[in-house]
Order: C-alpha cells, then sequence, then structure tokens
C-alpha cells in the first residue's frame, strides 16, 4: 500500500474514514500528479495543429503566387524572344504612322512592307522602346503569351456590327475617289 500521510493516519486511527476509501483517494491523487491535466493538453495539441495548417495555407498561397509571378515572366521572355527571332527587316524611306502610348508613332517602311501591314499580314510589336514588324503568325504566338507587346494588328477580327457598319460606310466612300499620292 501507498504512503499515508499524517492526514490520512490521523482520519484512519480516529475512525473518521475506512481504509478502503483513504487507498482510493490516494490511487486518485498518484494518478493525477503522474499525468498532464489532459484538457489542458489536448487544448494545446488543437491550438499548435490549427497553427502548423494555417502555416501550411499560408505556404502554399505563398508559393502559389511565387510559381504564378515566374510564369507571367517566363512568358514575357517568351515574348520578348519571339520578337527577337521573327521581327522583320525594315526597309524604306516612306513613313508609316501609327498610334501607341497615346503617341503617334512612325516606322521607315517601303510599299510592300505598308501593303502588308494594312491588310494585317504584317504587325507591329513593341520591344522595349523599339518597334518591330512581325509576320501575323509571330504577332499571334507573342499575343498569347503577352497581349500588351502587340501595338498594332489591322487584321484582328472585327465585331458583327462593325463589320455591317464598315460595308456600309464603305458603299458610302465608293463614290470619293482619294488619290493615291496621298500618304497618312
Amino acid at each position: 500500500m501507498a504512503k499515508l500521510s499524517p492526514l490520512q493516519e490521523q482520519l484512519l486511527k480516529a475512525g473518521l474514514a475506512k481504509k478502503s476509501k483513504v487507498a482510493e483517494v490516494a490511487r486518485a491523487q498518484g494518478k493525477s500528479r503522474h499525468s498532464k491535466g489532459p484538457s489542458e493538453s489536448d487544448e494545446i495539441k488543437r491550438e499548435t495543429e490549427r497553427q502548423r495548417a494555417e502555416k501550411a495555407e499560408s505556404d502554399r498561397a505563398l508559393e502559389a503566387a511565387r510559381k504564378a509571378e515566374a510564369r507571367v515572366t517566363e512568358l514575357r521572355a517568351q515574348a520578348r524572344q519571339i520578337i527577337q527571332d521573327k521581327k522583320v527587316p525594315r526597309t524604306g524611306d516612306s513613313e508609316y504612322r501609327f498610334t501607341a502610348d497615346g503617341a503617334i508613332r512612325s516606322l521607315l517602311v517601303n510599299d510592300e512592307l505598308r501593303r502588308k501591314l494594312s491588310t494585317g499580314a504584317l504587325v507591329i510589336a513593341q520591344l522595349g522602346d523599339r518597334y518591330e514588324l512581325l509576320p501575323r503568325a509571330a504577332g499571334d504566338k507573342v499575343r498569347e503569351r503577352d497581349d500588351s507587346l502587340i501595338v498594332l494588328d489591322n487584321g484582328q477580327a472585327s465585331d458583327h456590327d462593325t463589320a455591317e457598319t464598315s460595308s456600309e460606310d464603305d458603299a458610302y466612300y465608293a463614290q470619293f475617289k482619294v488619290p493615291d499620292h496621298l500618304v497618312w
């Protein structure tokens, strides 16, 4: 039997407590001394798990944001590389004017390049502070990667309403002939 405290011994001698009751209380006290408070440790474990789950979720979100940013950077680099590889050499002494960044810009082109630009066979892309001519296929690849690099594309499909009004306008303006020597 476990050691009894002086108080327990006195209670037994006086007959105020039974021996079985004293032993039961001694066992309960021993168990409580040896075990940590179950409610406190369970709550601490739950709090720790919750914090661990929150940290894991925030780490996943940060990693996803980093991957998305890296993907955007990679796509921009691919678009710049396509522009550098597929650019059409510019020749000519005639200016082709277009708007970019709210200002009118111009490129020196020959008549063939001007015709291709107006029909949409060529597009104009911005590479840093320069403007380059690209074939339509390369322009579409650049647009897939970074749409902001395409400055002028006359071959884009227009809306159905715009097509109807432009055909009406074309019919009306067909009666007015524009001299060939005028270039905007």
